[in-house]
């Protein structure tokens, strides 16, 4: 699934689990079953995947997100990225900007 959509999704998840106590209950307890149900697929997660969920309302962690390197299949390139790629330049450097 392209990453855009995965986002999509999550943040359909995360809007229920907010306006639903039930569905965010079930969410916190079992992950998985709660989210296949709402989607209607099965989630699946490879042998180096966990899914981890965080809940804002316990004070008791503080967490740190570090983004992904993103994937340069996965993004859409403006007109200046596109002419240096089509120029010759290195697509990774796109990436490290």
């Amino acid at each position: 699934m392209e990453s855009r959509k995965v986002e999509e999704l999550f943040q359909k998840i995360a809007k229920k689990a907010m306006n639903d106590s039930s569905f965010k209950e079930k969410l916190i307890n079992q992950p998985v079953p709660t989210i296949e149900n709402f989607t209607g697929e099965q989630l699946k997660l490879t042998e180096r995947k966990i899914l981890v969920l965080t809940n804002p309302a316990d004070n008791s962690t503080i967490e740190i997100e570090i983004p992904a390197t993103p994937s340069i299949e996965d993004m859409e390139l403006n007109e200046e990225q596109l002419d240096f790629i089509s120029g010759g330049g290195d697509p990774g450097a796109i990436i490290q900007e």
